[in-house]
């Protein structure tokens, strides 16, 4: 069993919410995954996997229903994508000790949590075109880490695009749905190549994640947002940071 089976079916529960808000603004989860997971005290070498497994469908769905609606940006995402696919399958590779990999998963939850609550990372009128050698150390270094940790970087890479006026919000949310999927694609590479073994429960996950993925990339990608849910999820982000920095 990956879960303790007296908080399976709350697990469950929250985690198409977790899906759905993901979704909704062009991402597969992973963070929001990583940060259940740790709540209910999934281990490290289960979580990483599984996160990249839900992230690959999720992302998905998130990125055909952005660019269903014209928002993808094709010179975008290829400045990242070339540095970040083989960096995250490098990062994939690399078994991380599980006490540094908590510290490192807490670190990249509190960009998460800071995007949930529009701290930083806001839409800009300007737009400026990307230099190639910027997509390329952004990209690379985003993608070691997604792999590393088992995210697909999009909660990273969407804001920075916005911070640094290289697309609009729904923009954003296209390119970093498909950046998702490629890094999650490349992290799962590598920890398969590293002998890691998906749980076969794990793709009982998914179709339960697709719930909520489904109804969010859809309904975000025409005009939803529902602030109230995000500072839920941030809530829940928050904690899982406390427990993984002090338990």
């Amino acid at each position: 069993m990956i879960f303790k089976i007296e908080y399976v079916y709350i697990f469950l529960l929250i985690l198409p919410v977790v899906s759905f808000l993901y979704a909704s603004i062009g991402h597969g989860g992973a963070s929001g995954y990583l940060a259940l997971m740790a709540i209910f005290s999934v281990t490290p070498e289960l979580m990483k996997p599984t996160a990249l497994l839900l992230n690959l469908f999720v992302a998905a769905i998130a990125f055909y229903y952005y660019y269903k609606e014209g928002y993808f940006n094709k010179k975008l995402f290829i400045s990242f994508a070339v540095a970040s696919i083989p960096m995250s399958i490098i990062g994939g590779y690399i078994e991380v000790d599980t006490t540094i990999y908590k510290k490192i998963l807490a670190v990249l939850l509190l960009f998460a949590i800071l995007k949930m609550l529009n701290i930083f990372g806001k839409e800009s009128a300007i737009i400026r075109d990307i230099k190639l050698w910027q997509g390329i150390v952004v990209g690379g270094i985003i993608g070691f880490f997604s792999g590393l940790i088992g995210i697909g970087g999009g909660i990273i890479l969407s804001p920075i695009i916005l911070l640094f006026h290289w697309g609009k919000m729904k923009e954003a949310a296209a390119v970093s749905a498909l950046f998702i999927w490629v890094n999650s694609a490349g992290g799962l590479i590598g920890q398969l190549s590293s002998g890691v073994n998906l749980n076969m429960q794990s793709f009982g996950l998914v179709a339960i994640a697709l719930i909520g993925g489904v109804f969010g990339a859809y309904y975000g990608s025409k005009k939803l947002n529902n602030q109230n849910l995000r500072y839920l999820l941030a809530t829940v982000m928050a904690i899982a940071c406390f427990k993984l920095f002090y338990v």
